[in-house]
């Protein structure tokens, strides 16, 4: 695959992709095209996600690295199973004393990488097409360079000191001592080497030289991370979270990703209300205003670490009607964040659907914002990623609790919706999509075309503040009784303009159960796009 010949990115309205062949949706068309080439070839929708992901982590450097994690729900057609992968970032065996905010703009803010250990993981399980070929639209457009989008320029330019400073970054990023700018072309010979070392090598040489080259590249800022930090991890398969929504069932991540259980928790809060009855965000500030207490009772509660996972009890009691109506009762008092603002990350997520409708939702991320430290190792920066040490700080050698939100939606055991969303809104932009698709029939163009809310206004006193954040577009009115509503209820509130991205991208694909037609459209907000197989 060349990636000249990719449709070029864009920002706004998206076309429509309609076909019964399989559908791949995400953030960027180089990597989308990359999977959907795959599924015409046969290859499945673990095939498909996969060579999405390895070519993102060349097309889109500020949103994802081989040093971060992912988390992938996968639905196997012809078994009716469903699976989740745990691929995230452990802390380190070492301890962290004293772990404080300054410790993420270097290396002790370094996690313990799970992004390949999972990528190998899920192909050795589900993959049909061998690994080279997954690799090889990676491989490709890293060696022969594509066009650096607005969206990418804009993030390497906020970056630029810290891009400045590495040798590593300096040969892709820069030229002729002045950083590339839009439109020129990103070349990463260096990638595309460790890609091929990793097609041909696989985890002997991720735990030899590239694990070397990592804890030298820790090593140099007085980082504590190990080889033996790398021999320890494992990628972790378990049963995802489930539950029920208006006879609609609901598939998700489950803890350490505790987003899954954010989603149901969600919902089941939602339940106790006729959204039907009250009409559709855009145009109901009752709606909105549900909307926004129900996702902020679960967003800022307290993180669902693993140990809950492994506590039948307490699983069986948060994911429960009941509590959820002892909730809802409650929301009022709910609708102002319970805890302190959790991290953002950098964040891609890609939904696929095949041709037998296997059905793949997996988020991947460096876990942070882009290039925080200006670490470098084998062509990949150091992922930042100990951000999510400060929502809860794992033990040494735990993986670390992470709100990602891979989710799928079946409707009388068929799979009818596929869906995610990276960004440190992804949750509620996962929430308030499903409610369109669900509650109101909008069709998945319409849905993502809506004005939605977000989480954590930007306070330039504080920095990021637990709150809500509201995009243009409502109805009239609309916002001023949301505000309103928000001030009773001590909610910071601040409006931010129309199709932002940091209230998400929905990645979403609809699957018409009677007719097998799947249906998907680029999020305005990013510049992805969905392309039929």
């Amino acid at each position: 695959m060349k990636s000249e010949y990719a449709t070029p990115g864009r920002y706004g309205l998206k076309p429509v992709a309609t076909g019964d062949r399989g559908m791949v949706v995400s953030s960027e068309p180089i990597a989308v095209e990359a999977g959907a080439a795959v599924l015409r070839e046969g290859g499945n929708a673990v095939d498909a996600v996969l060579a999405v992901a390895a070519t993102q982590l060349v097309t889109e450097p500020h949103m994802t690295s081989l040093t971060g994690g992912m988390s992938l729900v996968y639905r196997d057609a012809s078994t009716g199973v469903a699976s989740y992968l745990s691929g995230n970032i452990n802390a380190p065996l070492a301890p962290l004393d004293d772990f404080v905010g300054a410790d993420l703009y270097r290396a002790r803010g370094v996690p313990v990488p799970g992004w390949w250990p999972a990528f190998a993981a899920a192909h050795e399980r589900f993959a049909a097409l061998p690994l080279a070929r997954l690799l090889a639209p990676a491989v490709d457009v890293a060696r022969e360079g594509f066009a650096v989008s607005p969206y990418l320029f804009g993030e390497m330019y906020h970056a630029r000191q810290n891009l400045g400073r590495n040798p590593e970054s300096r040969e892709m990023f820069f030229c002729d001592g002045s950083l590339i700018t839009t439109g020129q072309k990103l070349v990463q010979h260096r990638v595309a080497r460790t890609l091929e070392r990793l097609r041909d090598e696989g985890m002997d040489y991720y735990l030899g030289d590239f694990a070397e080259a990592f804890c030298a590249a820790s090593d140099s800022d007085h980082g504590v991370i190990t080889r033996a930090d790398f021999e320890a991890y494992r990628a972790e398969w378990a049963e995802p979270v489930r539950g029920t929504y208006r006879g609609f069932e609901i598939i998700g991540s489950a803890p350490p990703d505790d987003g899954g259980m954010q989603i149901v928790e969600a919902f089941n809060i939602l339940e106790n209300l006729d959204l039907g009855a009250l009409g559709p965000a855009s145009e109901s500030p009752a709606t909105l205003s549900a909307l926004i207490a129900a996702h902020n009772a679960v967003y800022y509660a307290a993180p669902r670490e693993r140990r809950f996972r492994e506590s039948e009890r307490i699983m069986r009691t948060l994911l429960s009607k009941e509590y959820a109506k002892q909730r809802f009762d409650l929301l009022d008092t709910l609708a102002t964040p319970l805890s302190a603002a959790p991290p953002t990350p950098g964040t891609i997520h890609i939904s696929v659907v095949d041709a037998d409708l296997n059905v793949a939702t997996l988020t991947h991320s460096h876990m942070a914002s882009p290039w925080v430290n200006g670490l470098y190792a084998e062509g990949f920066q150091l992922s930042g990623g100990g951000s999510f040490f400060q929502r809860v700080m794992p033990q040494p050698g735990e993986r670390a609790t992470i709100y990602l939100a891979p989710t799928m939606v079946l409707s009388e055991g068929r799979p009818v919706i596929a869906a995610g969303s990276p960004s440190v809104s992804l949750v509620a932009c996962v929430m308030q999509n499903l409610v369109n698709l669900m509650d109101f029939g909008m069709t998945i163009e319409e849905s993502v075309a809506q004005p939605r809310f977000g989480a954590r206004p930007h306070d330039p006193a504080s920095g990021w503040v637990p709150g809500v954040t509201l995009e243009s577009g409502f109805a009239d009115g609309v916002l001023d009784d949301v505000r309103r509503w928000a001030g009773e209820n001590r909610l910071w509130a601040r409006e931010i303009g129309p199709w932002n991205s940091m209230t998400g991208n929905f990645d979403g694909i609809t699957i018409d159960p009677s007719t097998g037609i799947m249906r998907s459209c680029g999020d305005p907000r990013r510049m992805g796009t969905a392309v039929a197989a």
